[in-house]
C-alpha cells in the first residue's frame, strides 16, 4: 500500500508543546454554575435538583445561553492546547473522503438512491433508468442551507414515477416538512407539509396523494413540549396542507402514534399503531377500493409485535413475537372471521429474526446469530430454499423492493469492511458485486475476533474486539468500550470511519452487546428493562473487567462511548465505577431518570425505563440515575460531555445537568468538560463537517488523557 508522509503529530515530547498543555490544565477552571433550592417528593423520598434551570430552552432563555457559552470558551481553550488535534483532524478529514452511496431501490421504471462524494455535508438524491445510465441529480440537501444543516430524512416515490414526496429536518430536528416533486421535469411542487414527526409518507395507487402522520402545531416550546394527539391524513399533490384529509386520529388516547402504509398492491391502507419504543403494535386496515369503507381493527391490543410485510389479496404478512420470542412470519387472512385467520409461514428459528422483505414472492429473512448476520430466503409457503452466502463476520441490510419484482439489493459491512453494495438476483440466489468504496486504508491489516465473557449473575454476553493484526495483549493498549443496551436495539458489527482512525491510532475497539438490546429476541430486550435496567451496567462494567483481566488493556488506558441510551450508560457506568475507566465519553445521554418522561419524545421511553410516577421503579430509576448519583468529593474518570442545542430528542439539559454536577462533584484532577454543538441535533443530518470536528476533539481529548502515543498514519 502506497504510504504518504502525514503523521500523527508526534509532538508528545516535544518539550514546548507538554508546557503549553500543562499550563492550559493549570488554568483549567470551571464556569460558576448556580444551583438552585428545587427539591422534589417521589413518594416520600426527598430528591435536590440544583440544576433545574439548566432544562430551560436554550434559544429563549439568556441564562442558559450564557452558561452554554461559557463551558464552550472552557472545553475550547482545553482542546485546542491539544498538540495532536490538527493532526487527528486532517487524518480523520483524509480518512472520511471516499464515495458512499446508498443501496438502490427501484420504483415507476427508475432506479433511486444517495451518493455523497466523500466530504459533502449531505448526501445527494439521484436517479437513473438503467442501472448502467447516467444518472441525475434529483435533489441536493447541500444547497439548501448555507452550513449544510438541512438534511434528508427519507423519500418515497408514487408507483408510476411521477411524484417523489420527501422529508426535510433543520438542525438535526425530529421536526420535518415534507415536500414534492415532479420526478420527470426534477421540479418541486409547491407541497410542504409541516409538523411531521415519527412519520414517512406512502402514495396511494394512482399516486395522486400520500398518507402520512403528524402532530398539531405546538403551542409554545417546539423544542421541548410533549408530543401528543398525532393524526393520520391524506395530502393531494399539488394543493396546500390546509386542504389535507383527516384519515384517522383518536382523541380518546393522545398518547397513540400511526405509520400509515398503503400496500404495494393498492387496495388497503395498513395503520399500525404504537404507543411507545417497545415493539407492541394494534393493526387496523381499510380497503381503498370502496369509497364507504371503514377503518377495521384487525389486531385490538398492544400484546405483541406485528410488523406488517405485505399482502397476497386479503392475505396479510407480518414479521411477529406471538408465541415467539426469536420472533416468526405468520399469515392472516383478512377475509376469514377472527380466531381462524393466522397461520405460521416461517416458524421460529434458533437465532433472532431481525427482519424480512417480500421479494419476487420470497421471504428474505434477515436473522442475527450471536449478533452477526445470518440471511435465509423462503417461498411463501414457508418451505426454506437457501441462505445466502455472505462474505464474512458482518452485517448486511436491505433487501428491499416488490413482490413483483426479481432483483434485490443489499449492503454488507464489517468493522474494517466498507459497506459494500449487491445485487441479488432471487430466482438463481446470485449475488453480483454492484459497487464497492474505495477507503485510504489497508483492511487486511486488522482483525476482528468474537468473544464472549461473564456478566455479574453469570450471564454469557457477546462481545466484538476489532485490533490490527500483530497486538500485543500486555494491558498497554487504548481501548474504547462502546455500549447501547436498549430499546431492543441491537449492534451487529458495522463500518465506521471514526472507528478505522481510531485503529489507525493503535487502539483497540469493543462493542458490547448488552442485555436491553435485541440480539437474542424479547427476553434479552426484556431483562435489561425497567427495574431489571440494572443488568445492562452490570453487563458493562464487566466487559471493561474482562478486557482488563484479559489483559487487553488496563484502567487508565480504557475509555467508555456511548450516545443517547449509551450516554446513560456510559453515565451509570462511570458514577457507578469511576475506577474503572481513563476517560468517558457519553454522547446525548438521558441522565436525569426522574424527570425524562416530561419532555418531547421521552414519554415513550417508559416502556424501557419505567417511570418516576410508578413507586416501584421510581426506586429503580434513583438508584442508577446518573446525574442523582454523581457524590461530591469523588475523583471521576477525564470526561468530555457532547451535545447539541436543538436536539429535541433527548433535550440537552440532560447533558447540562450532569456536566454542572459533575464539575461540582469532582475531587481529582481529571478534566471534566461539555461540548455544545450549535445548529445540531440528536444526530440524524449533523453535517459531515460537524461530524469530522466532534470526532477529532473527542480523540484529542482520549490521546491525552489516555496518555496515548499515537504512531505514525499510513
Amino acid at each position: 500500500m502506497r504510504r504518504n508522509s502525514l503523521r500523527w503529530a508526534l509532538v508528545l515530547g516535544a518539550l514546548s508543546a507538554g508546557v503549553t498543555a500543562l499550563a492550559a490544565e493549570a488554568e483549567l477552571k470551571y464556569p460558576r454554575t448556580k444551583r438552585g433550592p428545587q427539591v422534589d417528593d417521589y413518594h416520600g423520598t426527598k430528591v435536590a435538583d440544583p440544576y433545574r434551570w439548566l432544562e430551560d430552552d436554550v434559544r429563549k432563555s439568556k441564562a442558559v445561553k450564557d452558561w452554554v457559552e461559557a463551558e464552550n470558551k472552557v472545553t475550547s481553550a482545553y482542546l485546542e492546547s491539544i498538540p495532536q488535534r490538527k493532526a487527528l483532524r486532517d487524518r480523520i478529514t483524509k480518512l472520511w473522503n471516499y464515495e458512499r452511496y446508498s443501496a438502490p431501490s427501484k420504483a415507476g421504471g427508475r432506479y433511486f438512491y444517495t451518493r455523497n462524494d466523500g466530504l459533502q455535508n449531505q448526501s445527494v438524491l439521484y436517479t437513473v433508468e438503467k442501472l448502467d445510465g447516467k444518472p441525475r441529480i434529483l435533489l441536493d440537501p447541500n444547497k439548501l442551507s448555507k452550513d449544510g444543516t438541512t438534511a434528508l430524512t427519507g423519500f418515497e416515490v408514487s408507483d408510476n414515477g411521477k411524484y417523489l414526496a420527501y422529508g426535510l429536518a433543520e438542525a438535526g430536528s425530529d421536526w420535518q416538512t415534507w415536500k414534492a416533486l415532479d420526478v420527470a421535469r426534477g421540479k418541486p411542487l409547491d407541497d410542504a407539509v409541516k409538523w411531521v414527526k415519527f412519520s414517512g409518507a406512502s402514495w396511494d395507487k394512482a399516486g395522486n396523494g400520500f398518507f402520512y402522520s403528524r402532530y398539531d402545531e405546538p403551542k409554545g416550546g417546539k423544542f421541548t413540549a410533549l408530543n401528543l394527539n398525532q393524526k393520520v391524513y391524506y395530502h393531494k399533490a399539488g394543493t396546500p396542507q390546509s386542504e389535507d384529509k383527516l384519515v384517522y386520529s383518536r382523541p380518546d388516547n393522545p398518547s397513540w402514534g400511526f405509520q400509515a402504509g398503503v400496500t404495494d398492491d393498492g387496495k388497503y391502507l395498513v395503520l399500525t399503531i404504537w404507543k411507545g419504543t417497545d415493539r407492541r403494535y394494534r393493526i387496523a386496515y381499510k380497503a381503498l377500493t370502496k369509497a364507504s369503507a371503514t377503518m377495521t381493527d384487525l389486531i385490538d391490543n398492544f400484546a405483541n409485535e406485528y410488523t406488517f410485510l405485505d399482502n397476497v389479496g386479503p392475505v396479510f404478512y407480518f414479521r411477529t413475537d406471538l408465541d415467539a420470542p426469536r420472533r416468526r412470519v405468520v399469515a392472516i387472512d383478512v377475509s376469514k372471521p377472527k380466531g381462524d385467520n393466522l397461520r405460521e409461514v416461517v416458524p421460529q428459528a434458533a437465532e433472532t429474526l431481525a427482519g424480512v422483505s417480500l421479494v419476487g414472492n420470497h421471504l428474505i429473512c434477515s436473522y442475527m446469530k450471536d449478533a452477526r448476520s445470518l440471511v435465509k430466503v423462503h417461498k411463501l409457503d414457508g418451505a426454506w430454499v437457501r441462505n445466502v452466502e455472505l462474505p464474512g463476520i458482518g452485517s448486511a441490510s436491505g433487501f428491499g423492493g416488490k413482490r413483483s419484482e426479481t432483483e434485490t439489493f443489499y449492503t454488507y459491512s464489517s468493522f474494517a469492511t466498507p459497506p459494500t453494495t449487491y445485487r441479488y438476483d432471487v430466482p438463481s440466489g446470485k449475488s453480483s458485486l454492484f459497487r464497492k468504496p474505495k477507503v485510504a486504508f489497508e483492511p487486511t491489516d486488522y482483525v476482528t475476533e468474537q468473544v464472549f465473557y461473564k456478566s455479574k449473575d453469570g450471564t454469557k454476553v457477546p462481545m466484538f474486539l476489532t485490533y490490527k493484526k500483530g497486538l500485543k495483549k500486555d494491558g498497554s493498549n487504548p481501548t474504547m468500550l462502546y455500549g447501547y443496551g436498549g430499546f431492543n436495539i441491537s449492534l451487529t458489527p458495522s463500518f465506521s470511519i471514526a472507528r478505522v482512525a481510531w485503529l489507525e491510532m493503535g487502539g483497540i475497539y469493543a462493542q458490547a452487546n448488552l442485555r436491553g438490546g435485541g440480539e437474542y429476541g424479547k427476553e434479552w430486550h426484556k431483562a435489561g428493562t425497567k427495574t431489571k435496567k440494572q443488568n445492562v451496567f452490570d453487563d458493562f462494567v464487566a466487559a471493561a473487567e474482562y478486557l482488563i483481566a484479559q489483559k487487553w488493556t488496563s484502567a487508565p488506558k480504557l475509555a467508555i462511548k456511548g450516545g443517547s441510551n449509551g450516554g446513560l450508560l456510559v453515565g451509570a457506568a462511570m458514577t457507578q465505577r469511576p475506577d474503572l475507566f481513563g476517560a468517558c465519553l457519553p454522547a446525548v445521554g438521558v441522565m436525569d431518570m426522574l424527570r425524562f418522561h416530561k419532555f418531547t419524545a421521552g414519554r415513550f421511553w417508559v416502556d424501557d425505563y419505567g417511570s418516576a410516577d410508578n413507586a416501584e421503579e421510581f426506586k429503580a430509576l434513583y438508584a442508577y440515575s446518573p446525574y442523582h448519583n454523581l457524590k461530591k468529593g469523588t475523583r471521576y474518570p477525564a470526561t468530555l460531555v457532547t451535545t447539541a442545542d436543538t436536539d429535541d430528542r433527548v433535550v440537552p439539559g440532560h447533558s447540562f445537568k450532569f456536566a454542572a454536577m459533575l464539575q461540582y462533584c469532582q475531587a481529582g484532577p481529571a478534566p471534566v468538560l461539555a461540548r455544545i454543538e450549535t445548529s445540531a441535533g440528536h444526530g440524524a443530518g449533523k453535517p459531515t463537517a460537524k461530524i469530522i470536528a466532534e470526532v477529532a476533539d473527542e480523540y484529542a481529548f482520549l490521546v491525552k488523557n489516555l496518555g496515548m502515543r499515537v504512531p505514525a498514519a499510513p
